[in-house]
């Protein structure tokens, strides 16, 4: 194995949506990139692709998040053909149903926090055992991709989701102090985002669809967007950098703030969404 000497970085749930969007971003800032999937091996091989065509190393891996083999195998892969890796984007996530929580199957909710809790754990605990310096790292950065969902709670939509993700930022919270010294900075980026067109609105308690009154998927603020045809990777899509992110003090609140008043309003997604432009903030910083 050839050490490139550019930041590795593994995103999670990276062959489409905001994962895609992420990763690319990412391979045209300088890093090389795992793209991790679950199933879809050919879009995750697309965006392989298209990194390695912006001259960076990339490479797809399949692994399940929440069993704790597979995502040590993704780990160990990455480093065995690109290097220690330095970066991780817990990116992988469901909606799976729409509904109240009564009328939610038990395994639905099983598997929505599975996937968008205790996988996130998994990751950033192999992440930490990575990267501290402590065990032999070189420091890095952890992006956990929240929700405003956690905020506001996606009532008659899918609660156990909102509760995953509130989680999610507790992990961050947690983490960052954990590894303040270990020369790992840990942050939370809660998305807004745009409802996919195969993605019906929910109903209404008397059963009718479309947004209500007070609820995020149509307020004052906007409207939900439908996703373009680039699977999240149009101009509308513009994540920050893991490094912009990253240059916030570990556990930033402030961040987390005006991101959320940015998603406040917003239609959330299903599965992997399209990331909505974020406002510009801070100057940019090398991690």
């Amino acid at each position: 194995m050839e050490r490139s000497g550019r930041p590795v970085t593994i995103i999670t749930g990276g062959g489409r949506g905001i994962g895609a969007a992420t990763a690319l971003h990412l391979a045209r800032a300088g890093h090389d990139i795992v793209v991790n999937y679950r199933r879809d091996r050919v879009a995750a091989e697309r965006v392989v692709s298209t990194a390695r065509a912006e001259g960076g190393r990339a490479l797809a891996v399949p692994a399940d998040v929440v069993r704790p083999d597979e995502v040590e195998r993704l780990f160990a892969t990455a480093h065995e053909h690109l290097g220690p890796v330095t970066g991780l984007v817990n990116n992988a996530g469901l909606t799976a149903h729409i509904g109240a929580l009564a009328e939610t199957p038990v395994e639905v909710v099983r598997l929505v926090v599975d996937v968008n809790l205790f996988g996130a754990i998994l990751c950033a605990r192999a992440a930490a055992r990575a990267m501290s310096r402590s065990r032999g790292g070189s420091g890095g950065a952890i992006v956990n991709v929240s929700s405003a969902a956690a905020t506001l709670g996606s009532a008659h939509e899918y609660v156990h989701y909102a509760a995953a993700k509130a989680g999610v930022e507790a992990l961050t919270l947690g983490l960052a102090k954990e590894l303040a010294g270990e020369g790992v900075r840990v942050n939370t980026v809660a998305r807004g985002s745009s409802v996919p067109a195969s993605m019906p609105m929910p109903a209404t308690p008397s059963g009718s669809t479309g947004p209500r009154p007070g609820s995020h998927w149509g307020g004052p603020a906007s409207r939900p967007r439908s996703p373009s045809p680039s699977a999240g990777c149009s101009a509308r899509t513009r994540p920050m950098s893991l490094a912009r992110r990253c240059g916030w003090p570990a556990g930033s609140d402030r961040l987390l703030q005006r991101l959320r008043h940015k998603a406040e309003g917003i239609g959330e997604p299903a599965d992997e969404g399209r990331a909505e432009d974020l406002p510009d903030i801070g100057p940019r910083r090398t991690p």
